[in-house]
């Protein structure tokens, strides 16, 4: 998934309850004093572009190809981590603000953060008052767990998301099979509602950021009578300033203001558009056209403008200051298939990493501007990352004579032939897979490239296990950020084998390590951020000691701003994507 975030918290600042300051909602019209707005290049990395409180108008998202899924219980894109904070209140979220000010973690549907006793093994939580779905019934604790179990528990219904939740909760005696199966009215014994205010977690183990875990979509309240499962996507129930009005699968949707959303209980949300459009399946140079002509307020996937568009928008000052260019913790990568012969070889594995130019995949992907050059599996602001390579070459441009030594040691000295795969929609992402096919055919591995739609990309194909090993794919293009602010946040989910599953999975190269397994764990229940920092550290090495991945560039995205948008920030906390949550528009129409 994706999103990159600052130091996490010691065991006691987790625990504690966090004030959001200068996030304040106003259920009144009003402009915000032109003082407090930021303009210029980069200016929304900074401060807060066109801060206002003007209520009105649409604002229209629009998206090349199609999400995953606009159920909050399952996703893993980024993107819709942060658009679904708009109709889906988690437990904690992060506090609208421009770079590292939006790391903030801050209570959401909670009235403040968790409550860890037991040695950090049970985590209490107490819902706000007042709380109401859009069709004004309250919501309770028992839909909170609900929304756990519905999305962590039933992978045949809702395979998308991470498995946390799963990971750490303490299982019934015999094994639950998630609540579209069995239908006992306790469901998972280790989420309890004792009041409809409250609810507590038991945790296996010690788990000292769980108040980040919380923050996952995967919390946000769904009534159990009102979910069909799969179907749930067509008619969700709205907790949070804005409600569906109407939903086309494959096309879109139109979001209107959630009536029964009271800002009183709500301090982060300031509910400003009269309609919130969103357009799906969208060609990028119509994305691009439609924001630069005000038509459009906001890129969805927020993964910046398209190279062609790139090229004008730099020889244009004034074009050039209507963007932002921020890293955000991504890192673009190759993942290879370990149980996919011959690189399930080390050394084949190894051979992959000398041969790639990745100055030309660098290039093909946009350049510099698009990201630097990365050697590691951490990218540089994520905590626990140390600087190192194990396999560098001239110039960052690939060593052929060190590729075919690894290749004579795996026993393919004239190399092999394979299959990797890329996102359709993401251009960069395929020509960064043509730039290394080009860099290892020099060595004689031959690559056939087949090209996947973004929305099935895990559910169907790289994602899934059984078709990689069944299909002779290698090698899968990949984009990470991490999920909360630390290592374990962005490293666990990709690099655990205990992580893998059968759809949706995020552990594409099917990496399982016993020796990271394990820092994983001393990590995650560990009290002292040094300790775990230095632990993640060693998780890095680790994965690249077993070459299953291949860091490309830590990736940095160029978005351009409308000037009919407001309230537009650049946050680490989603990827250097715009925060979704309080954008509105000049237009009145």
């Amino acid at each position: 998934m994706r999103r990159s975030r600052t130091l996490a918290l010691a065991a006691a600042a987790v625990t504690a309850a966090l004030a959001v300051s200068g996030c304040s909602s106003s259920a009144k019209g009003g402009s915000t004093s032109p003082s407090n707005s930021a303009s210029g290049a980069n200016a929304a990395t900074t401060g807060i572009v066109n801060a206002s409180d003007h209520k009105g108008g649409t604002v229209t998202y629009e998206m090349k190809g199609t999400p995953d899924s606009l159920d909050p219980g399952n996703t893993y894109y980024a993107y819709i981590y942060n658009f679904s904070r708009l109709y889906a209140r988690p437990l904690t979220t992060f506090a609208p603000g421009p770079g590292k000010d939006g790391d903030k973690l801050v209570p959401d549907l909670a009235s403040g953060m968790g409550q860890a006793s037991d040695g950090g093994k049970t985590w209490t939580y107490h819902l706000r008052s007042g709380l109401k779905y859009d069709d004004g019934t309250p919501i309770t604790s028992k839909d909170v767990k609900y929304a756990v179990e519905r999305s962590n528990f039933a992978p045949a219904v809702n395979s998308n998301g991470p498995t946390y939740f799963q990971e750490l909760l303490v299982d019934n005696p015999t094994p639950y099979q998630g609540p579209y199966t069995d239908k006992s009215p306790d469901g998972l014994k280790s989420i309890e509602t004792p009041d409809d205010t409250t609810i507590v977690f038991h945790l296996k183990q010690p788990f000292a950021e769980f108040d980040y875990l919380v923050s996952a979509p995967q919390t946000a309240p769904v009534p159990q009578s009102k979910d069909d499962g799969a179907n749930y996507v067509k008619h969700i129930v709205s907790s949070g300033s804005y409600k569906f009005q109407s939903y086309d699968d494959g096309k879109g949707a139109t979001l209107v203001p959630n009536t029964n959303w009271d800002p009183s209980t709500d301090p982060i949300r300031k509910q400003l558009a009269d309609k919130i459009v969103l357009k799906e399946n969208i060609d990028q140079a119509t994305v691009d056209n439609d924001l630069m002509s005000g038509n459009a307020q906001v890129d969805l996937v927020g993964g910046g403008v398209d190279p062609q568009t790139q090229a004008k928008i730099l020889l244009d000052p004034s074009l050039k200051a209507q963007t932002d260019n921020s890293y955000g913790g991504r890192l673009t990568y190759l993942a290879l298939n370990t149980h996919q012969a011959p690189l399930d070889n080390v050394d084949c594995r190894k051979a992959v990493e000398y041969a790639i130019d990745k100055v030309a995949v660098q290039t093909a992907q946009g350049g510099p501007i698009r990201g630097a050059i990365a050697s590691t599996v951490l990218p540089p602001d994520i905590p626990g990352q140390q600087p190192f390579n194990d396999y560098a070459t001239p110039g960052d441009k690939g060593d052929d004579a060190k590729a075919k030594q690894e290749l004579a040691a795996c026993g393919h000295p004239n190399g092999f032939h394979t299959v990797i795969t890329a996102r359709t929609e993401r251009t960069q992402e395929v020509n960064g897979a043509q730039a290394i096919q080009a860099a290892l055919a020099k060595v004689g591995i031959q690559l056939d490239i087949q090209q996947y739609p973004q929305g099935k990309y895990f559910t169907d194909y790289a994602g899934v296990p059984n078709f990689i090993n069944g299909n002779g794919v290698g090698m899968m293009m990949m984009q990470w950020g991490a999920d909360w602010p630390s290592g374990y946040g962005f490293l666990q989910q990709i690099t655990d084998g205990r992580a893998i599953k059968q759809s949706g999975n995020s552990n594409i190269a099917q990496l399982s390590d016993p020796a990271i397994d394990k820092l994983l764990d001393d990590a995650g229940s560990n009290t002292d951020p040094n300790a775990r920092n230095a632990d993640y550290a060693q998780i890095d090495k680790l994965t690249m000691g077993d070459a299953a991945y291949v860091p490309l560039t830590d990736f940095k995205v160029f978005l351009y701003r409308p000037k009919n948008a407001t309230n537009l920030v650049s946050t680490s906390a989603f990827n250097g994507e715009y925060d979704y949550l309080n954008i509105g528009t000049t237009n009145n129409s």
